[in-house]
């Protein structure tokens, strides 16, 4: 339930931190730096250790600590409290403390830059796939980068202009699944085709192989139509 936890650094880059800062305080330490699989890590089995280092939010985390320790017959951990730094220049909707959850929802939008001119790059059409799931921000970053100078391609609308009557799929779909799938005014009732293909795979794939093959071949026209436009 981390805040945007596809930001969060990999494991070998904290753990590679973490060693240059134990040895920037004391050269001399020694210290074992091990990956957490379950909430409680070595601390509950360790027969060695004798105290643990808690924050005013992780006391409860160090007395559940103290509670299996004493369930595997092992004795407590002196419970040491630190206080966490403040962060001066956090925002209303960030955490008071220095927090890494803050620290990433500022990156978010910093790769975003303007179009430039690098002789190194090829002149054939850059093509990025923008995806997501419904209320994800997809218009939004479209809008975005069309401001920026991209030109726009929706498949969503393509995929709905392949079923029109004199559309490239709609002969090949009607053909496939029927009449029944037409409306008094010749368009193709969607309710209906999806009843028929959703939960029937053979069904779903009969039409994916009609539709997806002309939604590619129209993307690649417009692709043509951005690259005329430069």
């Amino acid at each position: 339930d981390k805040v945007l936890a596809e930001l969060i650094e990999p494991y070998e880059v904290r753990a590679a931190k973490l060693r240059e800062f134990l040895e920037d305080v004391k050269p001399s330490l020694r210290y074992d730096i091990v990956p957490l699989v379950d909430p409680y890590g070595p601390s509950v089995t360790d027969p060695d250790l004798q105290c643990l280092v808690v924050s005013e939010e992780t006391r409860r985390g160090g007395e559940a600590v103290n509670k299996k320790r004493l369930e595997n017959g092992l004795p407590e951990l002196a419970l040491y409290e630190i206080l966490l730094m403040k962060d001066p220049e956090h925002s209303q909707n960030e955490e008071e403390k220095i927090s890494s959850s803050s620290l990433r929802q500022r990156l978010l939008g910093t790769l975003l830059r303007p179009p430039r001119q690098d002789p190194t790059l090829p002149l054939r059409p850059y093509v990025i796939g923008l995806t997501g799931g419904t209320g994800s921000g997809k218009t939004s970053i479209a809008k975005l980068l069309g401001h920026l100078g991209a030109f726009l391609i929706d498949a969503d609308k393509l995929g709905h202009a392949v079923y029109v009557p004199g559309g490239p799929a709609y002969e090949q779909v009607v053909a496939a699944f029927g009449a029944e799938i037409v409306n008094e005014d010749g368009t193709i009732n969607r309710q209906v085709l999806g009843a028929k293909v959703f939960g029937n795979q053979e069904q779903l794939k009969s039409l994916t192989d009609i539709v997806w093959p002309e939604i590619a071949r129209m993307v690649k026209e417009q692709i043509r139509e951005a690259d005329a436009q430069g």
